[in-house]
């Protein structure tokens, strides 16, 4: 493919480059959110918008601060949920619990 692949792209392309970056700004948006403290993770997994639904509860874990991959999985496992686990497939069920057990995980490492 050559540099000019965007004169050439098909407004279909276009289109879906363009839903594609929203959901991009949209996702490092709620990241960039969770790391300073302004939202709460079980708040995000409550009230997540569609742009997020792809992004794994992994990805929303680790965006907090404090919290490593061994803190994600150790706590995705006592949920039993497996670490690929998106939030758009989550349960009704599933966000209420997971809300619940963030709500009242220690904030310590």
């Amino acid at each position: 493919m050559n540099g000019s692949s965007e004169t050439t792209a098909t407004p279909q392309r276009l289109q879906a480059l363009k839903h594609a970056n929203r959901i991009r700004i949209a996702r490092a948006e709620i990241k960039r959110r969770l790391r300073e403290g302004e939202l709460e993770a079980a708040e995000a997994i409550l009230r997540c918008p569609r742009a997020t639904d792809t992004m794994t509860v992994a990805e929303l874990l680790l965006s907090q601060r404090g919290w490593g991959p061994r803190r994600s999985t150790r706590m995705l496992r006592s949920c039993s949920l497996p670490e690929r686990k998106t939030l758009g497939s989550l349960t009704e069920r599933q966000r209420v619990m997971l809300a619940a057990v963030l709500s009242g995980a220690p904030t310590g490492g």
